[in-house]
């Protein structure tokens, strides 16, 4: 009896907070819907930004963002996984780099979980959808100022989904469910999750959109090397990182840049290590300029020279 009380008290903060976190959802917008892609089409270069999953790591997307705004690189369409469609979300909404640069200073984790007992997962990721939406002012994906998709994972079947029409905030939240954590998202009767175990970097989409030059960033976690793994769980980590980068690396070879972050081991997040994220981005995005140039100025050069000959 004692045992069970003692259970009972450890569960029922978990259990409160799960209450206080019940809000009804807000529902009045269409549910997301991956329809066939119609590519874009321009006498200039089009250029995708395409933002990988990688967790907290994702901060650094928005140093990149601020890079590219500073120069003056045009990005006509957005693509994201995971945290990358959460930042892109927002991108392709109009937020620009010091938007979305105070966004992501004054976050806190605690504002996105919503806490549930499953087992499923103990997240069940409606807060994080619900602040997409809000932040976007209720704009359905084709409202966006931006083309824009968001890439899951179908749980069933393992295919992956680049939602680009509907409910914007359902659409992250699908791309963002990592498993075991953020219970899956059902749409239409099938459960998504995270967009990473299929396309953590996903180039290909991109393409498919009418991109002509892709810009990449893969701010994932590498396989630690030269470290010596003592336990079952750092295996099952290495184990899993490089899947991810084996995954990632078929994608990241289509793409005409590639932007990395040096980033290292993940940091505790806290405004210090924020500005660290950020400035990875950065730093990452500057030494890839001269090759952003060199694309843009090559891409413009064949499209008119093919444009005089016709």
């Amino acid at each position: 009896m004692n045992n069970f009380f003692n259970r009972f008290c450890l569960l029922l903060p978990l259990l409160l907070l799960a209450a206080c976190a019940s809000a009804p959802i807000k529902n009045i917008l269409p549910p997301p819907q991956a329809l066939p892609i119609v590519a874009h089409t321009s006498d200039r270069p089009l250029v995708a930004l395409v933002l990988g999953s990688g967790g907290s790591r994702g901060f650094a997307h928005v140093g990149v963002i601020k890079v590219l705004e500073e120069n003056h690189i045009p990005v006509d369409m957005v693509v994201g996984t995971s945290v990358g469609s959460f930042v892109g979300a927002l991108y392709a909404g109009g937020f620009n780099a010091a938007q979305l640069e105070k966004l992501a200073l004054n976050l806190e984790q605690g504002q996105l979980n919503d806490f549930e007992l499953s087992f499923e997962g103990y997240i069940r990721g409606e807060r994080l959808q619900d602040f997409i939406n809000t932040e976007l002012h209720d704009r359905t994906i084709e409202q966006l100022d931006k083309p824009f998709a968001a890439v899951a994972t179908e749980l069933s079947g393992g295919k992956s989904a680049a939602f680009n029409r509907g409910n914007t905030g359902m659409a992250v939240r699908a791309s963002s469910s990592i498993p075991g954590v953020f219970l899956p998202v059902e749409i239409d009767g099938t459960e998504y999750v995270d967009g990473g175990l299929k396309d953590p970097v996903p180039v290909k989409i991109a393409q498919q959109m009418g991109a002509d030059i892709v810009i990449a960033v893969d701010v994932s976690s590498l396989p630690m090397n030269g470290q010596k793994l003592s336990n079952a769980l750092q295996i099952w980590i290495q184990g899993a990182r490089i899947m991810q980068q084996t995954i990632a690396e078929n994608e990241i070879r289509a793409a005409q840049v590639v932007i990395r972050p040096q980033i290292g081991a993940t940091p505790k997040i806290n405004p210090a290590s924020k500005q660290v994220l950020l400035k990875s981005g950065e730093d990452a995005a500057n030494a890839a300029l001269p090759e952003i140039h060199f694309w843009l100025k090559k891409t413009a050069d064949e499209k008119l020279l093919k444009h005089s000959v016709q």
